[in-house]
């Protein structure tokens, strides 16, 4: 059974997480071409921001960070205390990433992780569950399908170096990471398509992407 969990106790340092976010305009193509442009950025948006809450109140981490230059997504989360670094969407995820990895590690941070922003069935205990498992080892989780990442983590004092992008599970173990395969389905639980929320739904939305697909309820 997962344990569910809170907040982090005082002496739990923990992981540093960087949420990349592109633009709304560029942002989940796949879904907006499944389910229409009415109310798209406002659904990407909650999702998101129900993925960053849900990761916060995660044992083992320590704060998150996201990484967007989009200004009304920056908006969103400066108004819930959460920083929000710059970046230059031209340059890509990885690029972003890389770039969150140095501003963290220039402050001191020990250890770094990345979490994609399209979680909206995060539950913070299997978020936990799955940070303890990775022990202090590069560790990565794949997605539901098996081909891509939704969370990499560095070892201490090492660089990130993401490899997101197409086959990016293969990418990731290739260079060494661990896979994290165990009771926390909701990490690995992305949703790209019409189909993957619906199953998202099925298994238990956070509150604003619940609020945004049934409003009034």
């Amino acid at each position: 059974m997962v344990p569910v969990t809170t907040e982090n106790t005082p002496e739990d340092a923990g992981v540093q997480l960087l949420v990349p976010l592109k633009p709304l305009a560029l942002a989940k193509s796949r879904l907006l071409a499944g389910r229409g442009s009415a109310g798209h950025f406002e659904l990407v948006t909650a999702m998101a921001l129900d993925t960053v809450a849900a990761a916060r109140r995660a044992r083992g981490v320590a704060s998150v960070l996201v990484v967007s230059s989009d200004p009304e997504l920056t908006e969103a989360f400066a108004q819930l205390g959460v920083e929000v670094l710059p970046d230059d969407p031209a340059d890509g995820l990885n690029a972003a990433l890389r770039h969150g990895d140095e501003v963290l590690r220039s402050r001191g941070v020990t250890r770094v992780g990345a979490l994609q922003a399209d979680l909206p069935a995060l539950r913070s205990g299997e978020l936990g569950w799955a940070l303890r498992s990775a022990g202090t080892d590069r560790s990565f989780c794949p997605d539901l399908r098996g081909d891509g990442t939704t969370l990499l983590l560095a070892e201490p004092h090492r660089p990130l170096e993401p490899r997101f992008g197409p086959g990016s599970a293969l990418a990731h173990s290739e260079s060494g990471a661990k896979t994290l395969l165990g009771p926390w389905e909701s990490v690995r639980r992305d949703v790209d398509t019409e189909q993957d929320l619906n199953a998202a739904k099925a298994a238990g939305l956070g509150p604003l992407t619940a609020a945004r697909l049934n409003p009034g309820e």
